[in-house]
């Protein structure tokens, strides 16, 4: 997620690259790829004090020891943002000697700047400096409790790995029905996101363009009547959603 935004951030000319410092121990493809650009990875110390916004973007599982030993780099008047998913604010800021956190749900399309972020933060001061940053990446909206956190990882945050497993079972199940691998896998990909930019495209919801594609007694009305029937998608998503807020709670525990 880290190399997303970065990616994002530069892609909008948000930052210069020699303005973002990432720091990372074992950097990996993204953090490698980043400094190639020109990201400042791992510079001295001196230099990090110097942040006046600090990215937490580690897992949830791993931020303790993180930020025990980045504590001292953290400068005192820094804006702090954890795009972490579970781990509460006030956790968060106990580990920082007190500072404020702001907590955001980004998405991976941050980094084509058609990501959505969902912000929640102390106070309007710190609302206003999380919505500048992530505003060239997409959408942002503000959640008026951090509670809401949960819900908006797993709608959102965690919501494009749906999508993909969609798009997987969909060109599965067109090769249960004949297609080869290569053809049925096309469809699926280019339909869904097809149908994906027509809808951002446009000012109809969701509803409204099903309607527009399903013929009474037609062959897409016969699919939908098995996805949205009993046991069909709206209760898969409903128990999905509901297993990954859980799953949030637990990694703040």
């Amino acid at each position: 997620m880290g190399g997303a935004l970065i990616a994002g951030w530069m892609r909008a000319g948000a930052f210069a690259a020699g303005e973002i410092m990432v720091r990372d121990p074992r950097p990996g493809e993204a953090a490698t790829a980043a400094g190639r650009a020109g990201v400042r990875l791992n510079p001295p110390d001196a230099d990090l004090r110097s942040a006046r916004t600090v990215v937490l973007a580690v897992k949830p599982q791993a931020w303790r020891e993180v930020v025990k030993g980045s504590r001292s780099l953290v400068a005192a008047d820094a804006a702090i943002i954890s795009i972490m998913a579970g781990v509460e604010a006030s956790a968060i800021s106990e580990a920082l000697d007190g500072r404020e956190v702001t907590r955001v749900m980004p998405t991976t399309a941050a980094g084509i700047g058609q990501g959505a972020a969902s912000v929640f933060a102390p106070n309007s001061e710190a609302r206003a400096r999380a919505r500048a940053l992530f505003q060239p990446l997409g959408t942002v909206v503000d959640l008026h409790s951090e509670a809401l956190l949960h819900a908006a990882t797993a709608v959102s945050g965690s919501a494009p790995a749906y999508l993909y497993a969609f798009i997987e079972a969909l060109g599965a199940a067109g090769v249960a029905s004949g297609l080869d691998a290569e053809t049925a896998h096309g469809l699926a990909k280019s339909t869904i996101t097809g149908a994906a930019a027509l809808l951002a495209a446009g000012n109809q919801d969701p509803a409204e363009l099903r309607r527009q594609v399903t013929s009474p007694g037609g062959t897409t009305q016969a699919a939908l009547d098995v996805l949205m029937g009993p046991d069909g998608l709206g209760d898969l998503l409903r128990r999905a959603v509901a297993a990954a807020a859980a799953r949030s709670r637990e990694l703040g525990g």
